[in-house]
């Protein structure tokens, strides 16, 4: 463990991707055996990510270990943490004095602790799990696996890089470094793969969730048609993007993962029956929307939250707010992949896909595949919708900014969100957000951000914390942008309470700063420069849209995009004085 830290240190000590790069590379080609376990812990994770197990160890467990063990309390640690804005940083500080004469770990040492915290129940329990962890690790490396049990290694080195690294370790090219790992969701079984040249052997695993397709923001219906011509036009719809892996008659099993890879079937009882009506093998990507069956219609977000993060779903909250699942794309097919094939193609086989669901079976509906206008939903479904849980969605074309304007307002006249604009040449990219795939919403500006600290509220927000500040990424950084204290109901502002209590870094009193784990979405009216914040900007006006529990912190909007929405702003604000003068 120690070597592995020691190389941690070097990647965060440059700035240059290629360096970090070879750096992680030569330390694979020297450690063959410990190369596997340390890819995981290099992309920041203690598991590979197919798995879906958690350490259980939150920021206050951790935070209440490092201070008992040092010896100098939760003042020093505060301290600390405060001199570095790292909890890694701040634990190798309070504890080199008493690590000094310690014995490295070796990596397998580290699994196994790991592996024990993921199954014993128990807080208590864990928690001295956790102190005998670090009162064996020297300082350095109880920098390193504080950072890895948080989630985030903060030395600039994504998984993209430790993909790269193990090309150049191996000699193999990056692309199908990148398809195995995709295919496998194990990095350290792609690092095998790798060394011993067999990259073509990986397979998918099936249940396993796979990276989404991102789109990119356009402002009107003139940019959207700059990228390409021609393009599939889908309503945008405010729901929770969702990924259904669906076995088929020969597996008869379902499941469903949102964006974050978390499985939410459970939170859904009704959609998994359902999706086991197609014989095939599938992997389906979709939203899952609150749904008006009479009007056939989807439903505010607002309807849905009630259904979100739930483990137990009443009958009564089933028939209340009912779901389906909209479903526009196709990753898995006839025992193949089809995401390298255009979305043309893989709107065929979809449509195939849906056409395959035995007759009489009312759960699945057959949509027509295409629309020539999107002036209503018309699926054809039977009178009774209601039964109605998986829907094919409508396509349109448009092939001016005139045709796509009026699609547009007809998605906004239905309540939606806006558009999709969809390339139908483009192959189908996890993870990848680029210009195939294009949303127009013209609305006011909002963006997904994470809280990094809270405060306590005032009057009748006394006793809960209300006040968010929030970060944009920049890198391997959080940066500050803003802080928004109006949107939420009393009810999610008192749960998030709950969270961010067990979720505290540090206690500054009437403040607190708190682990990145909480994505909003904020809606605000410009950007401004400022000298409050590292990042050199501020939202103005900022309120909280809605809490996005289907986003990590690695999916937040980034500081390019502040920086670009600022000089966008100034140029249409100089175009508009020009305007006035002429």
């Amino acid at each position: 463990m120690q070597q592995l830290a020691e190389i941690c240190e070097a990647v965060a000590a440059t700035t240059r991707k290629t360096e970090k790069v070879h750096l992680v590379a030569g330390y694979f080609r020297s450690n063959p055996s410990d190369a596997p376990r340390a890819a995981v812990f290099l992309s920041g994770r203690a598991f590979p990510s197919w798995e879906e197990r958690t350490l259980q160890v939150g920021g206050a467990l951790l935070w209440r270990a490092v201070a008992e063990i040092s010896g100098k309390g939760e003042v020093a640690l505060t301290a600390a943490y405060r001199k570095y804005g790292d909890m890694g940083s701040a634990a190798a500080e309070v504890l080199s004095a008493v690590a000094q004469e310690r014995n490295s770990l070796s990596l397998s040492d580290l699994q196994e602790v790991f592996d024990k915290l993921a199954r014993t129940p128990g807080a208590e329990a864990r928690s001295r799990m956790l102190r005998d962890l670090l009162r064996r690790a020297t300082a350095l490396e109880t920098k390193y696996i504080v950072k890895i049990i948080g989630g985030d290694l903060r030395i600039g080195l994504r998984e993209s890089l430790v993909e790269e690294a193990i090309a150049v370790a191996f000699d193999e090219k990056l692309a199908a470094v990148e398809r195995a790992n995709m295919l496998l969701g194990d990095i350290s079984e792609t690092l095998r793969l790798a060394a011993a040249h067999r990259l073509e052997e990986a397979r998918l695993r099936l249940f396993h969730p796979l990276g989404f397709m991102l789109a990119s923001p356009v402002e009107n219906a003139e940019e959207a048609l700059s990228y390409f011509s021609g393009p599939a036009v889908e309503d945008k719809y405010d729901g929770v993007r969702a990924q259904a892996h669906c076995g088929g008659k020969d597996n008869p099993r379902v499941r469903i993962f949102s964006r974050t890879r978390d499985e939410i079937g459970e939170s859904f009882p009704e959609l998994p029956p359902a999706l086991l009506a197609f014989p095939d093998a599938l992997i389906l990507d979709g939203e899952i929307l609150a749904w008006d069956g009479v009007h056939r219609r989807a439903l505010p977000f607002s309807d849905l939250q009630k259904r979100l993060g739930r483990k137990k779903v009443s009958e009564d909250l089933v028939r209340e707010v009912p779901v389906v699942y909209m479903v526009f794309d196709v990753l898995y097919a006839a025992g193949d992949l089809t995401m390298d094939r255009p979305l043309a193609e893989r709107r065929e086989i979809l449509e195939k896909a849906m056409a395959s669901v035995p007759e009489g079976d009312l759960s699945v509906s057959p949509a027509s595949a295409t629309a020539k206008a999107q002036g209503h939903l018309g699926f054809e479904s039977p009178p009774d919708a209601g039964q109605v849980r998986v829907i094919l969605s409508r396509l349109s074309r448009a092939e001016s900014p005139q045709e796509l304007d009026q699609v547009f307002w007809d998605a906004r006249q239905r309540g939606n969100e806006g558009l999709m604009v969809k390339d139908l040449n483009s192959p189908y990219r996890p993870g990848r957000r680029g210009k195939s795939w294009l949303k127009l919403k013209r609305e006011l500006a909002t963006l997904d951000v994470v809280v990094t600290a809270v405060e306590w509220g005032h009057g009748k927000r006394a006793h809960v914390l209300s006040d968010y500040t929030f970060a944009v990424r920049d890198g391997a950084r959080l940066l500050n942008v803003g802080k928004a204290y109006s949107g939420l109901t009393d009810v999610e502002i008192a749960q998030m309470t709950d969270w961010f209590r067990e979720h505290t870094l540090e206690d500054q009193g009437f403040r607190r700063a708190v682990e990145p784990g909480i994505v909003v979405e904020v809606a605000f009216n410009n950007v401004t420069q400022s000298d409050r914040h590292e990042s050199g900007f501020a939202l103005r006006f900022p309120r909280i849209v809605r809490i996005r529990t289907d986003k990590s912190s690695e999916e937040i909007d980034t500081l390019d995009t502040v920086r670009e929405i600022y000089e966008k702003q100034d140029m249409s604000r100089e175009h508009r004085r020009t305007e006035n003068d002429s």
